[in-house]
């Protein structure tokens, strides 16, 4: 895969701290860029956020159509049938971002990747294999889909993790994101789960929440 294209906005000047957010399919990296200013964040904080776009890739469920998308899914059933060779692909795309960060002068366990929908699901494989500590991972309206896969790195076993899920998300149905919950924690990680009562989406009460997780974890 090439290197993948993005937006970079910066809070202040050099900054300390770096937040790598995922988009869902068919959306780009300025899906989540007015977040930025609802996360009541410091106004001392220095974070750079990076918002990839994925690759145009042939989606099956669409009908083959090619759109921004992180991986194909070929199947929309319970389990999410999906090609695991790109999703990890995309995965070490992003990988390559985090070294950037981390050559720009920003360590490992001040960068937080965050991903919604499909992103999601790159966030999980990505931030759980990572060989580095991580600051974190944001998984919202998402599912685990490399749970069986996933090589799992040591340095990131005690890694934060946060899971945001609307209880009407007629995309990503809640029970996907209560059963990652659950596999998580049978593997020894201890993410914390809210619910909020919207579609798949974002609200405030969540964007306020991940801005006190970014709080928390990295600055």
């Amino acid at each position: 895969m090439q290197d993948l294209q993005y937006i970079e906005l910066e809070t202040r000047k050099n900054p300390t701290a770096a937040v790598i957010w995922l988009h869902g399919l068919g959306a780009s990296g300025h899906d989540f860029e007015p977040v930025v200013p609802e996360l009541g964040l410091p106004e001392d904080a220095a974070v750079r956020f990076i918002f990839p776009h994925a690759p145009n890739l042939p989606v099956t469920i669409n009908g083959g159509m090619t759109m921004p998308a992180w991986y194909d899914i070929r199947a929309m059933d319970i389990d999410r049938v999906v090609d695991t060779e790109q999703l990890m692909a995309s995965a070490r795309a992003v990988g390559k971002l985090v070294q950037r960060e981390i050559e720009k002068g920003i360590p490992a366990h001040r960068i937080i990747i965050a991903g919604f929908s499909q992103g999601g699901a790159v966030a999980y494989e990505l931030g759980l294999s990572y060989p580095e500590r991580l600051g974190g991972i944001l998984a919202l309206s998402t599912y685990f889909a490399t749970a069986d896969s996933v090589q799992r790195s040591e340095a990131n076993a005690n890694v934060p993790i946060s899971v945001y899920h609307g209880t009407f998300d007629p995309m990503v149905p809640e029970s996907l994101g209560v059963r990652s919950v659950e596999t998580l924690k049978n593997m020894g990680y201890s993410p914390t789960y809210q619910t909020f009562p919207m579609e798949h989406s974002v609200c405030l009460e969540e964007v306020l929440d991940i801005g006190r997780f970014i709080r928390r974890h990295v600055l």
